[in-house]
């Protein structure tokens, strides 16, 4: 039985079920490869991101082939157009996309048996599909620590597809740095964080942090957003309301070789979904600390590397712990730019009144409880009067 699908967790599923399958990502096929799987396969499924078009030569060749073909959605919701062109009956197609939407080893080998019996007519007899949890807790050993369960909780979200496929080495890589930074590691996986459930919020409402390795949690055209043409699809109101530092941890699409040796560090992909729409959820960017590797069967695994996992795991324990800490305790700098390097140029902010913003965010920060002291012109509201206190003080401190 040949699987082909872009999503990388049904592979490894896959070969982790022991099945009679034969895989592949068609997205990394190369010429000739297809028609060399299609010689050995009895039945081909087809699971893609994206519709027909985004394979549809492959799909139209599978379908030529004259195999008894699935052709399912990658999403977790059925694609009505992608399934008409199965080649089997529509409930066969239905309950494979079941099958391949709940996940798991488990359901993939009762996937190969159901369709061994209902297209091949064999008599191996299977089990419907199982439903698997949107989400739940990574269930592992804790790193012994001097901390103990003193230290701050640093919740790290992943992806449900990755725990239905074992893939976790790179979460349990984190959590155990997180653990030798002081911190307790709590490693939720989920499906998604556009509509998370309300018992997923309640376990993620007691960490003081969280790194994330879900993507965007707010809406899917940024730019939109951000040219104010439809705001209110941007909604992060639910993780919001968590009130903790959300820091989002970086697990690149490439390899650590191709990483190491770019330049300019990450690629586009990966600067527009790691980087720039993550900032949209406002969440803090840290590091890469898990890279896409393959291995010797031609599936790819995410390998986290130690030392990035401990710097993610540094912030993240930092930031919780900041949280614990009482505002009248806490020391925050509020950095001016300064160049060129003239009085007249600090604060400078093409078409933006720096001392206003400045006094209203000190007005902000006292009311929440920290200690701004007596600074010139906050409680007048007089920018003028900030700025040059700001400058006798920079000039004082170079003098003296």
């Amino acid at each position: 039985m040949l699987l082909l699908s872009t999503s990388d967790t049904d592979l490894i599923t896959a070969r982790a079920s022991s099945a009679g399958y034969r895989w592949a990502n068609p997205a990394r096929l190369i010429d000739g490869e297809l028609a060399e799987l299609l010689g050995g396969a009895d039945v081909v499924v087809v699971r893609i991101l994206g519709g027909y078009r985004a394979w549809q030569d492959g799909i139209d060749m599978v379908v030529a082939s004259g195999l008894p073909t699935v052709v399912v959605s990658g999403e977790q919701a059925p694609d009505a157009d992608l399934m008409e062109r199965s080649t089997v009956p529509a409930g066969i197609a239905m309950q494979t996309h079941i099958y391949l939407a709940q996940g798991g080893v488990e359901n993939l080998r009762q996937l190969h048996a159901f369709l061994a019996d209902t297209v091949l007519m064999t008599g191996f007899g299977f089990s419907p599909p199982a439903a698997m949890p949107a989400w739940g807790v990574l269930q592992r050993t804790p790193v012994p620590t001097e901390a103990g369960t003193d230290g701050p909780t640093v919740a790290v979200l992943f992806y449900r597809a990755q725990q239905l496929a074992g893939n976790t080495a790179y979460i349990e890589a984190l959590c155990e740095e997180i653990e030798r930074a002081g911190g307790r590691a709590l490693p939720v996986y989920c499906t998604s964080l556009r509509t998370p459930e309300a018992d997923l919020l309640e376990v993620l409402g007691t960490a003081d942090a969280m790194v994330v390795t879900v993507l965007a949690a707010g809406g899917a055209r940024p730019a939109t957003a951000g040219a104010g043409q439809d705001d209110d699809s941007w909604d992060v109101k639910h993780l919001a309301a968590l009130d903790v530092p959300i820091l989002q941890g970086l697990c690149l699409t490439s390899s650590r070789a191709t990483w190491s040796d770019n330049d300019d560090g990450l690629s586009p992909l990966d600067v527009a979904t790691q980087v720039a729409v993550p900032e949209f959820d406002g969440r803090i960017i840290t590091v890469p600390f898990s890279f896409k590797e393959i291995d010797a069967d031609g599936l790819i695994s995410y390998v986290p590397d130690l030392e990035r996992c401990a710097r993610v795991a540094g912030l993240a324990v930092k930031h919780a712990t900041l949280r614990r800490t009482a505002p009248a305790d806490k020391r925050l700098a509020l950095v001016f730019s300064a160049y060129p390097t003239k009085h007249s140029r600090i604060g400078n902010a093409v078409g933006l009144d720096t001392p206003a913003s400045a006094i209203a965010l000190l007005r902000a920060l006292a009311a929440a409880g920290y200690r701004i002291g007596d600074i010139p012109g906050v409680a007048a509201g007089d920018g003028d009067a900030l700025m040059h206190g700001l400058i006798e003080r920079g000039a004082r401190t170079r003098t003296g």
